[in-house]
């Protein structure tokens, strides 16, 4: 039985809400978390609210058919049931653990391209749904929904040819002033067409196609103005995803990224106005200053004086000897990157850390102004 229906918005509440409003926190207790799941070289992400003791659980994408890491992720985060599924498409990298979802965890709703597959996974799935009396529904540009305290706003497709990767669902989903924007594997040609129809502005963008250079054009990187960019892509892909291009792009608009080959699992918390990130590679959360210009000169006091002193050269950290455990000190660096850090040193310089994985110039701009580091 399907207990919990979706309601059809004639305006969206928020969606034009400034994305730089929004500032990352060294912790947030946030009713929304978010988790971009490490699937290997697949797509899902788990979104999760509470509200008045209600809990609204959204799924969109279901990982790789050779994979087994939704349901059990899911079951330890606590979910029974799914208020809403969406697949962006159906490739056996962002449907392939749907039929699992449905056999462990009551579903109300899934949502759909309309797109079909002749891949047993596809057909398993549908069979599923169509036998388990589960809602269905295939959405199209600019229909807005509202599940519990979550604005939802379909930007695509606006109708369908068979284009499966062109034509993924892509969603705005807003909770307060904190919004994502998802896109599967759509490709620039719709990403110019989103932009056309849509007000994009987000806080956090996950990257169409795992990152690859055939999506995020620098016209809708622009239009979405993210302050964070994730990407989901496998470890050691035969890819090569995320493209050089995408992350150099995303480095010289100084945009702070992260991805599930690089760090795992990553986790956004938020309280619809502040927000934290917390990854696998490492058990701190990251920390960055507001943008907003009245928050960041509020605290002039002593403490904070004393907070932001450069630490003497006896406490400092020197990258160049510094053990496993000295260097995870250091923000963004967890158990990975300091293993990588130890077999590329010695470094010259604070640039040439660009050489470990995943530290554009935005996150080594972050440990230069941590003053953690020795001087090199």
């Amino acid at each position: 039985m399907i207990y919990f229906s979706l309601i059809m918005l004639f305006i969206l509440t928020g969606c034009n809400a400034d994305p730089n409003a929004t500032a990352q926190s060294d912790s947030v207790d946030g009713d929304l978390k978010a988790h971009f799941i490490d699937v290997g070289q697949g797509d899902s992400t788990l979104f999760t609210v509470e509200e008045e003791g209600e809990e609204t659980v959204i799924l969109f994408d279901t990982g790789d058919w050779q994979g087994n890491e939704v349901v059990p992720y899911l079951e330890a985060e606590g979910i029974t049931a799914i208020d809403l599924v969406i697949i962006s498409h159906p490739d056996a990298d962002h449907i392939g653990q749907l039929s699992k979802v449905l056999d462990h965890f009551t579903v109300d709703e899934v949502w759909m391209s309309g797109n079909e597959s002749t891949s047993n996974t596809y057909q398993t799935a549908m069979e599923k749904i169509l036998s388990q009396d589960i809602g269905y529904h295939e959405p199209r540009t600019g229909e807005e929904y509202e599940l519990g305290p979550v604005e939802l706003e379909v930007l695509y497709p606006e109708e369908i040819s068979g284009k499966a990767n062109e034509e993924s669902v892509s969603i705005r989903l807003a909770y307060d002033q904190v919004s994502f924007v998802l896109t599967g594997d759509a490709g620039m040609k719709e990403e110019q067409k989103m932009i056309e129809t849509s007000s994009l502005g987000s806080t956090f963008l996950h990257l169409g196609h795992h990152g690859s250079k055939t999506s995020t054009d620098p016209a809708f990187l622009d239009a979405v103005q993210p302050q964070v960019a994730i990407y989901s892509a496998g470890e050691d892909n035969s890819y090569d995803h995320p493209s050089s291009e995408v992350i150099k792009l995303l480095d010289d608009e100084n945009i702070e990224w992260y991805g599930t080959d690089v760090d795992g699992t990553i986790v956004i918390a938020t309280d619809g106005e502040s927000y934290s990130i917390e990854t696998d590679m490492s058990e701190d959360i990251t920390v960055s200053k507001p943008d907003d210009d009245e928050e960041t000169n509020q605290d002039t006091s002593d403490s904070s004086q004393e907070d932001n002193e450069e630490p003497s050269e006896a406490s400092c950290i020197d990258i160049n000897h510094a053990s496993k455990e000295e260097l995870t000190k250091i923000i963004h660096i967890g158990d990975e990157r300091a293993n990588q850090i130890i077999d590329e040193r010695p470094f010259d310089n604070f640039d040439e850390l660009e050489e470990i994985n995943g530290l554009g110039p935005s996150r080594i701009a972050d440990i230069e102004s941590e003053s953690l580091l020795c001087d090199f």
